[in-house]
């Protein structure tokens, strides 16, 4: 192995982890504000409808019950 490939390596390694840690700091500044932590906690629900209730992500959980 020669310097300049493990310099490459190193640099994409690195890369690769500033990439990631920026992203999360993106996420987590961009969604978490969305929830409210002063109301209690409102479960998701399906309305009669078959939409979602009270959830703000994209994915949804499996299982959750009828609105009341």
């Amino acid at each position: 192995m020669q310097l300049r490939d493990l310099t490459k390596g190193s640099t994409v390694f690195l890369g690769v982890i500033i990439a990631g840690y920026v992203s999360t700091s993106y996420v987590d500044q961009r969604f978490a504000t969305q929830l409210d932590t002063n109301d209690p906690a409102v479960p998701a629900c399906v309305g009669e409808d078959g939409s979602w209730k009270n959830w703000l992500w994209p994915n949804v959980p499996a299982l959750s019950p009828k609105c009341e």
